[in-house]
């Protein structure tokens, strides 16, 4: 019985070696079919997409088929067109978003979204620009998420709605963050990422850190620390930056495939 002997450790090439067959494998097209990514999908308009693609992250915890629902009926309450909506709708013309839920993000925190949203549209230049303005105080994620972070809380609301925008220095992981980023960045030419922002390099990107990804993570000996944590992301990035500097969160694919679906690796949910 050997039920009480750790597996034995991978060297770093066999490691690079599976990091890169399962980054192939579920960076595809066959991803989106049960990804909240889908709900950015829809749209073609950058301004849409990039607004699409952050309130389906802000919601993505939870059952993924749940999600994807709750993401899309936001897109229905808001005409299939978030960019014009919000510019051209006012607060009065909000309240059927007072009945959305998904698990503790409730329609006082949708509100607070919105007009945040809009804030930042009409007055900073769109998420691109407060995002790449923070990246460039010090050339970090850490401080793209931190600026963002300052500039969408400038309006006033309910302090309840704070939770659901991490807050790093806090050690928030910042997991739904850091997939936006990875959406809104990342380009290849696989189809699942959108690639149009321009100014914060792929090199700079941070692991959406979750359940899976993490458990993986430490099976792999990437990453050390007990926590799912802000700690645990600057650790197990910078583990990822030695098998590829240039793009290293392309293998979020592959730690998020090993760990979500362990029995049948070769027919993704």
């Amino acid at each position: 019985m050997n039920d009480h002997f750790p597996a034995p450790r991978l060297s770093d090439a066999e490691i690079f070696d599976l990091l890169e067959e399962k980054t192939r494998q579920y960076n595809c097209p066959d991803f989106i079919e049960t990804d909240p990514i889908q709900i950015p999908r829809q749209f073609a308009q950058k301004e849409n997409i990039e607004l699409a693609g952050f309130l389906a992250a802000t919601i993505a915890w939870g059952q993924r088929a749940t999600i994807i629902k709750n993401g899309k009926w936001l897109m229905e309450a808001m005409d299939h067109d978030p960019y014009a909506f919000l510019l051209n709708t006012s607060e009065d013309e909000w309240l059927h978003f007072e009945g959305f839920k998904h698990r503790t993000f409730n329609g006082v925190d949708c509100r607070y979204f919105l007009r945040s949203l809009k804030n930042i549209y009409e007055n900073h230049g769109g998420l691109e620009a407060v995002f790449t303005n923070g990246f460039r105080k010090d050339e970090s994620v850490a401080g793209a998420l931190r600026y963002f972070r300052k500039v969408f809380f400038e309006v006033a609301g309910e302090s309840r709605t704070q939770k659901h925008v991490a807050n790093i220095d806090k050690n928030a992981s910042a997991k739904r963050l850091n997939m936006y980023l990875r959406w809104m960045v990342r380009r290849d030419d696989a189809g699942v990422d959108f690639g149009i922002w321009k100014d914060i390099p792929m090199s700079a990107l941070l692991l959406p850190l979750d359940v899976h990804t993490s458990k993986q993570a430490r099976q792999l000996g990437l990453l050390e620390r007990k926590q799912d944590d802000w700690k645990a992301v600057l650790e197990v990035s910078n583990r990822l930056c030695q098998f590829d500097p240039n793009d290293p969160i392309k293998y979020d694919f592959a730690l998020f495939g090993l760990g979500a679906f362990p029995q049948e690796p070769a027919d993704p949910d």
